[in-house]
């Protein structure tokens, strides 16, 4: 037979060209067989759908129709025809297979219901399931949009360094990199490590944000934006939390607190627009198989105007449910950091559409932040989703030299980490201002999936680091 050039399914599923021969290759996801017709359901990725081929048993051998099982890959190649089923355009008549890779019985990802839990102890295979691949198209077009949106926006992608010997969040929760010969750690009289022979010279880590370089280029190109991996050495086992993420960090020149949150707003309504464009296939699919309100939602933040909300406002209200009798897990009043719980009360209950919260006390946020006249708020700035929380973090930076001075040395941050990021305060310094997205967590509302864990490939956690 003639070799037939290969047609990715998605193409197939939308051609009319019927008649003509055609050639797919995937993987089994069904292989349903009688004496008279056997079907098998072909995937090979770039769509949800499956394509139907027909088989004629009496055409083929026993022996190559028992390798095709659920999980196979083979090659197909057949007359494309319309469909007689129902839930299909086109299906193929297959007049020659070829099976690239038989698949046996104890294949883990069998066509039956398995737990989300179950599937990360096998995430190298997990991909090749409906509900994963829809997942990771997803992510992929969210990605796309990103960079799009920054683009049209006149942004220029900034690449920030993966390795850095200073802590953006002040927290210090890090992974540290090190050439060091772990088993035989030079020490100084104080029994402190000594890093002079290290590859750096000193203590470096993973970067926990790429914020704190990402102003310098703005300070220099305007608006610049990073796109890339970040680490939290936190032990938390939450379904809202991963060691190892992506995070998406504009940061612009002479914004203020309104043009920020406008920003925030006109960003994450143009992602949620772009996949309820172009992802209407897997959203449908996940809107039938794991959220059934997941579209609605995804077209309420679309077409609804995000609250803005004083942190002071937020807390009154809080509060006021929790005199009516409310039940919160966490206590919350003025100072308390908004946990999970209270960030979605406000956004699912009582506004019932997104909140952009700003004006946070100055204990529970980041150093950089401006200070408000008051001198105990500062001009921070998060969004908060359904089902998510915090999905953005932002806030103006703090452009005078002295007021940052005084918060690096009011909350202990070692001075000869900063130089360099305050000289951008001491040579030309101008008011700025930006914010941070995970884009796990942007995957995960989008989705409607209810882990962290199964919206990234390979997820990094406490205590695994598989595949």
């Amino acid at each position: 037979m003639e070799t037939i050039r290969r047609t990715k399914i998605a193409d197939a599923l939308s051609s009319t060209h019927f008649g003509t021969d055609i050639n797919v290759k995937g993987w089994v996801r069904t292989h349903r067989s009688s004496k008279v017709v056997d079907f098998i359901a072909l995937n090979d990725g770039s769509t949800i759908n499956n394509i139907q081929i027909v088989v004629d048993p009496t055409k083929f051998a026993d022996e190559l129709l028992k390798q095709i099982t659920t999980g196979a890959c083979i090659g197909v190649t057949g007359k494309l025809v319309e469909s007689q089923g129902q839930g299909q355009a086109s299906e193929i008549q297959c007049e020659d297979i070829v099976v690239y890779g038989e698949c046996g019985s104890d294949y883990p990802m069998q066509k039956k219901g398995q737990s989300f839990e179950y599937m990360r102890q096998h995430a190298h295979l997990r991909l090749r399931t409906n509900t994963f691949g829809a997942v990771m198209r997803i992510r992929h077009n969210m990605a796309i949009a990103i960079h799009q949106y920054f683009h049209e926006h006149g942004f220029f992608y900034f690449h920030t360094p993966l390795i850095t010997a200073s802590d953006a969040e002040g927290a210090g929760e890090m992974f540290q990199v090190t050439t060091k010969n772990l088993y035989d750690l030079k020490k100084d009289e104080e029994g402190k490590i000594i890093y002079t022979d290290d590859f750096f010279g000193k203590m470096t880590s993973l970067t926990v944000s790429g914020q704190l370089e990402g102003e310098l280029g703005a300070t220099a190109l305007g608006q610049i934006y990073t796109f890339g991996p970040t680490f939290r050495a936190e032990n938390s086992n939450t379904p809202r939390h991963l060691a190892e993420f992506w995070m998406i960090e504009p940061e612009v020149a002479f914004i203020d607190l309104n043009d920020l949150m406008d920003l925030e707003e006109d960003f994450i309504k143009y992602c949620v627009r772009w996949a309820l464009e172009h992802c209407k296939d897997d959203l449908e699919f996940l809107n039938k198989m794991i959220d059934k309100t997941l579209i609605a939602r995804l077209e309420g933040v679309v077409n609804e105007n995000f609250v803005r909300l004083s942190y002071t406002e937020g807390i009154k209200i809080l509060e006021e449910a929790v005199a009516k009798g409310r039940k919160f897990e966490f206590p919350i009043s003025w100072g308390a950091d908004l946990a999970s719980e209270h960030e979605r009360y406000l956004v699912e209950e009582h506004f019932k559409k997104p909140v952009i919260m700003t004006d946070y006390p100055k204990e529970i946020k980041a150093f950089y932040m401006k200070l408000n006249d008051d001198g105990k708020t500062v001009q921070g700035t998060d969004v908060l989703f359904p089902q998510i929380g915090e999905i953005i973090g932002g806030s103006i930076r703090e452009e005078n030299y002295d007021k940052l001075v005084a918060q690096i040395e009011e909350r202990h941050i070692p001075m000869k980490d900063m130089w360099w990021y305050l000289d951008t305060r001491r040579y030309g310094s101008c008011p700025h201002g930006g914010f941070g997205l995970g884009f796990e967590r942007l995957i995960l509302f989008v989705t409607g999936m209810q882990n962290i864990r199964d919206v990234i490939p390979f997820p990094r956690t406490p205590k695994s680091a598989e595949f």
